[in-house]
């Protein structure tokens, strides 16, 4: 047999961590130590009595432990009728929002001469993103057109997101203009083009902007606060802004178990059970579209 002479390792070649490697996992740890350090903290404090929070007791695992912050946010019927019109407003913010901002992204992604008022389009667009009217010409124009206290209300103001846009215009116009060419050859047009061909292929785009939409519909309070007239048309985050405020010991309807259950309460418990709550319908959903957040965003990066 032939003797065999093992090669030498290549110079830039390693086979074990070095002190950079070390320090940089490290930092990273470190990191994501202090990342999730205020979520477990809220989520101890929201289960945490009111005297051990009051007393800066509570740290990353409950003193105490109690549901009552919980029981406080969920033990009303107004609390899933709120819940109801935040899946309600998602569904048709989402919807109108998706819609107005593929086609839209479409359109300014076209060449200046199949399109030649594009940058006209795309200056205002973009003018509307850097500077707005203002709280009371918004709100005069919402009264004028009659959406007050309407879930409406809610939807249509927003209903052209312009960043989504600019993200889907851009991954729209990184696409090869080979397919495009092949298209008009198989006698496409262009919404043959953009729902059969263009809308397949951006997946990680819209996937991104969908998770932005739903993100943004869901967190948003301040609009319902303003805008709805009556506190059982309120979305959710609204609902629970409200929670902290409503809760007086005043209430001379109050049970004696309403009253014992109040007591343990303070604002910082309730408001750590609000945020836990309205986070668990964008946790359930986000791990579906994680996976294209990264490409989606990289993709369709600004380059105007």
């Amino acid at each position: 047999m032939e003797n065999t002479k093992r090669l030498p390792a290549p110079k830039g070649s390693r086979s074990r961590f070095t002190g950079w490697d070390v320090l940089i996992t490290t930092v990273l740890v470190l990191v994501t130590l202090v990342t999730f350090f205020p979520l477990i903290h809220i989520v101890a404090v929201s289960l945490s009595d009111k005297s051990a929070v009051a007393g800066g007791m509570v740290t990353v695992y409950p003193v105490g432990f109690t549901l009552a912050a919980y029981q406080a946010v969920i033990k009303d019927g107004a609390f899933f009728q709120a819940f109801a019109i935040s899946v309600e407003r998602v569904i048709l913010g989402v919807s109108v929002n998706m819609l107005l901002t593929v086609v839209t992204a479409f359109a300014l992604s076209r060449r200046r001469k199949e399109f030649p008022a594009r940058m006209a389009y795309m200056w205002t667009l973009v003018f509307t993103m850097m500077f707005s009217g203002g709280l009371i010409p918004w709100y005069l124009t919402i009264k004028s057109l009659g959406l007050l206290d309407n879930i409406w209300a809610l939807v249509l103001p927003g209903a052209v997101p312009v960043f989504n846009v600019i993200l889907v215009m851009n991954f729209f116009k990184n696409l090869p203009p080979a397919i495009d060419e092949a298209a008009h050859m198989d006698g496409a047009g262009p919404w043959t083009l953009l729902w059969r061909i263009y809308l397949p292929m951006s997946l990680p785009a819209l996937a991104t902007v969908t998770l932005f939409s739903v993100v943004g519909h869901w967190n948003a309070f301040f609009d319902g606060l303003v805008l709805m007239k009556t506190q059982d048309k309120y979305p959710l985050q609204t609902y629970l802004n409200q929670i902290v405020v409503q809760f007086t010991m005043a209430n001379a309807h109050m049970t004696r178990e309403e009253i014992e259950r109040m007591a343990r309460l303070s604002d910082k418990t309730v408001s750590s059970a609000k945020i836990l709550t309205s986070l668990v319908p964008i946790l359930l959903v986000y791990p579906f579209l994680q996976r294209y957040f990264i490409s989606g965003i990289s993709l369709g990066s600004v380059k105007e």
